[in-house]
């Protein structure tokens, strides 16, 4: 039987280094392009991340941002679950492993507001918040 902590709420959520995002950041490290990562780690929220905020800041393109941030989204939420996140908590932005899916959220919440979402957007930026860290934080980390 496992004990929450019912006054400080739930632990923070720490992805494993080995994960998805793991295997992304040996691919990129050794010069693969995210592009190219993608078929070595599908799963990877970094992979997606970086497609994400390349094609809103080189590409100009928020359709494809949104699509790829989505994407990075969920494989992140996929991968928080499998850690034991049940929906609520810190997910900690210093954990390397945990950057991926935030980079993926901050980068939904800019594109769904680059295609006029805004509502979208604004639940993106609660959740990093919400997860104990800020737009601005997250963006730090790029």
């Amino acid at each position: 039987m496992s004990h929450e902590n019912l006054l400080d709420g739930p632990a923070p959520t720490l992805l494993p280094a080995d994960g998805p995002d793991g295997d992304a950041r040996a691919a990129l490290a050794a010069g693969s392009a995210p592009r190219d990562v993608v078929s070595v780690a599908p799963a990877s929220s970094i992979v997606w991340a970086l497609l994400a905020e390349r094609a809103l800041s080189d590409d100009g393109d928020p359709v494809a941002a949104y699509a790829f941030a989505r994407t990075g989204y969920h494989r992140g939420l996929d991968a928080l679950r499998r850690a034991g996140w049940r929906g609520r908590g810190p997910i900690p932005a210093d954990h390397a492993p945990n950057q991926g899916f935030l980079r993926a959220l901050l980068a939904l919440a800019e594109a769904a507001e680059a295609i006029g979402e805004g509502e979208e957007a604004d639940r993106c930026a609660q959740f990093l918040v919400d997860s104990g860290t800020s737009a601005a934080q997250v963006a730090e980390l790029r």
